[in-house]
């Protein structure tokens, strides 16, 4: 900027001198190479090194041959001096490109409030002593001390302490979120009030601090079909324009003999031809929208995936976890043949080491010791339940597929929420009712969507017929599948495909399959387990559902803006182009076509960061 105010400044000294005196072309042309070398030598910097690395056709070599053809134009026989035009233009050019990287370092800054989640330092005990040192240094299980106003380091279990979490940068809420012994903690929150001990369980490559800005620092890489296509068209329709100026200096000129106003011509060919407006405005705009989405706690793994989010037809939902809470309770225990606390007792032990909701639940509901027993043998059969040794006995917990298998009769319970049934050496011992309870936002979700032309909405869970029912019912789902192993699942999103784009949310481990079949694959962030995470496009941070309407709005106003850039700049540019060649576009027309364009097709880019 400084070197633009000082260019202008010199321009308008030159222009008072040049009115005011009557010196030689030369004269002048020293005159005005001063502010032109003021504010356009970097600009010939580039040009001079694209031309040796091949790059003859680049933004700053046209600019470069248009500004000193019109230096040169006032020596030719009859010709006007052109050179305020000339330094005139390599002025804008170089507010142009102030303003591109102003736009760009707005779009910058929404996602480097993210980079504020990286932490500094961990203080780590080690020997009874207090160590500060580099995340990356901590290793898993090792304890670490957080003060009032510092950054969580580490994924990790609250071991002492009770405190409130500034959660704004992972999830876009601005309500702290309380915590205290027992509860997890992620990195990338601020801790606001209590001192907390925590044993860290995750290194901090693998923590989700560092996953999240790996994704965000990498969503940028993946073009979208709008920026391919501005890509290829910049490929073509420059060397085009290149050539048309050649001719329409070079041709008419030839039959005419009137050199100079056929280069004049030629040259505001060059200057128009310049595609900065679409080449810069495009990507700027998709950068804006990933950033607009991420401050919402939505993170879009790429701006290719910004086109499917705009046409979505079809969003097919896993049940717990997504549109329910995952925060399971006991409801009814059913004994067959042993009493209520040794059936928990029972249940409780095979599901030690899951760390599924359901499970959880079972554990918190047996009131006695988690390690009374001896356990043995333990083995999981995805999607049906574990079976082990229980005290020398074969304990089996599961649901009714795992009973089918080991051949036990089992009973149907009036309750509603998932059942899991218990089987001791091939008996059937009884079954214990657990229910979760639905996401506040998820009848928004369902139906916020499909006011955005959704035209279906699925919900495939692993649970019982009845509960699935009961949630469609209750969130006005279209269609429901229950009892599905992952591998069913991934059947049904192959039968829906066809019927136009499609979007699968989960969060568990098992929705991992499904959510790379599917076109777009969300992830819950918050509770979402790493493989659902990993195998996303899309996740949204605080376990909202409502939030993928928010993705949906942002990817069509994102397309939206970009359609309105190339619309606008092809529409400019060919207009003048047209009228350069009649002979009724001037050099400020053209400098308009160009940097006037770029600047506020930039503008308008800037508007997608409002997402």
């Amino acid at each position: 900027m400084t070197r633009i105010v000082a260019g202008a400044i010199l321009l308008a000294a030159a222009v008072l001198i040049e009115k005011r005196t009557d010196w030689t072309t030369w004269q002048y042309l020293v005159l005005y190479l001063i502010p032109y070398l003021t504010v356009g030598w970097e600009t010939l910097k580039e040009a001079a090194e694209g031309l040796l690395h091949g790059r003859m056709l680049g933004e700053d070599f046209l600019m470069s041959v248009a500004t000193l053809g019109a230096l040169g134009i006032g020596f030719l026989p009859e010709a006007q001096t052109q050179f305020p035009e000339a330094v005139f233009v390599m002025l804008f050019f170089q507010l142009g490109e102030w303003f591109e990287q102003r736009a760009e370092g707005k779009s910058r800054q929404s996602i480097a409030h993210l980079m504020d989640i990286r932490p500094d330092s961990a203080h780590v005990l080690r020997a009874g002593e207090l160590q500060t040192l580099p995340p990356d240094q901590v290793v898993p299980g090792e304890v670490i001390v957080i003060r009032p106003g510092e950054k969580v380091p580490l994924d990790g279990i609250v071991l002492e302490g009770s405190s409130s979490l500034d959660t704004v940068a992972l999830t876009g809420e601005s309500v702290p979120r309380s915590i205290g012994e027992g509860d997890e903690i992620l990195s990338g929150c601020v801790n606001q009030s209590g001192v907390l001990k925590v044993k860290t369980t995750k290194a901090f490559g693998e923590s989700t601090a560092a996953k999240i800005l790996d994704l965000v620092e990498n969503a940028a890489a993946s073009k979208s079909r709008s920026e391919r296509f501005i890509t290829r068209f910049a490929r073509i329709y420059t060397p085009i324009v290149v050539a048309l100026a050649l001719l329409v200096a070079v041709v008419p000129s030839l039959i005419t003999g009137e050199w100079s106003t056929w280069i004049y011509r030629g040259l505001l060919f060059l200057v128009v031809s310049c595609p900065c407006a679409l080449v810069i405005s495009v990507p700027l705009t998709f950068f804006g929208g990933l950033g607009g989405a991420s401050r919402k706690g939505i993170l879009i793994k790429g701006s290719q995936l910004m086109d499917r989010l705009s046409s979505l037809r079809t969003v097919v939902f896993d049940k717990t976890g997504t549109l329910t809470e995952g925060v399971f309770e006991v409801t009814a225990v059913h004994p067959e043949v042993i009493g209520e606390e040794e059936l928990l007792h029972l249940a409780a032990h095979v599901e030690r080491h899951s760390t599924h909701p359901i499970a959880m639940a079972l554990r918190n509901a047996y009131p006695g010791e988690a390690d009374d027993c001896r356990v043995e043998n333990l083995r999981e059969t995805a999607g049906h339940g574990i079976m082990g040794l229980i005290n020398g006995q074969e304990v089996a917990v599961g649901n009714e597929k795992l009973m089918t298998q080991l051949g036990v009769s089992w009973r149907p319970c009036h309750h509603e929420g998932t059942l899991v049934h218990v089987a001791i050496d091939g008996t059937y011992a009884g079954h214990i009712a657990i229910s979760d309870r639905l996401k506040a936002d998820a009848s928004q979700s369902i139906s916020t969507l499909k006011s955005l032309g959704v035209e279906r909405t699925v919900l495939l869970t692993g649970d019982r017929e009845s509960v699935a029912a009961a949630v469609a019912g209750a969130l006005g789902v279209d269609e429901y599948h229950a009892q599905l192993l992952p591998a069913d699942k991934v059947a049904q999103v192959e039968r829906l495909l066809p019927q136009g784009t499609l979007a699968f949310v989960g969060d568990g481990i098992n929705d991992a399959p499904v959510l790379t079949r599917a076109d777009i694959g969300i992830a819950m962030g918050a509770l979402g387990s790493d493989a659902a995470i990993e195998a996303a496009d899309v996740v949204l941070m605080d376990d909202k559902p409502s939030k993928l309407a928010d993705a949906v709005r942002i990817a069509r106003r994102t397309l939206r803006i970009a359609k309105e850039n190339i619309g606008f700049a092809i529409g400019v540019k060919v207009l003048v182009l047209l009228l350069a060649a009649l002979g009724l576009a001037s050099m400020w027309m053209a400098v308009f076509a160009d940097v006037g364009v770029t600047v506020l097709a930039v503008l308008n880019a800037m508007r997608a960061l409002r997402s």
